[in-house]
């Protein structure tokens, strides 16, 4: 087969970056899973986010958190975040 029909870089199942995430058991980390999923939806990047997380987007656990960084957003002017909270809620 042609090299130009070969993907060299497959996917292999696990996020495309570093979400900077502590420890599953950690209390923090379904706040920062939260925050991740909402970033990597500004970047385009939601698929990533949920290999990272472990959590899908408009996961109902992660529900108190996004209010919270939505109502943040708001008070920062991040129209852009506000908004992705908002879809996320939705």
């Amino acid at each position: 087969m042609s090299r130009a029909f070969v993907k060299e870089d497959a996917d292999e199942g696990g996020p495309r970056k570093s979400y900077g995430l502590p420890p599953r058991d950690d209390p923090g980390f379904d706040a920062a899973a939260a925050a991740a999923l909402l970033e990597a939806a500004r970047a385009g990047e939601t698929p990533s986010a949920e290999r990272a997380t472990g959590y899908y987007w408009g996961e109902p656990k992660l529900r108190v958190h996004v209010q919270r960084i939505l109502e943040r957003a708001r008070a920062d002017g991040d129209e852009r975040l506000a908004q992705l909270a908002g879809r996320f809620l939705s």
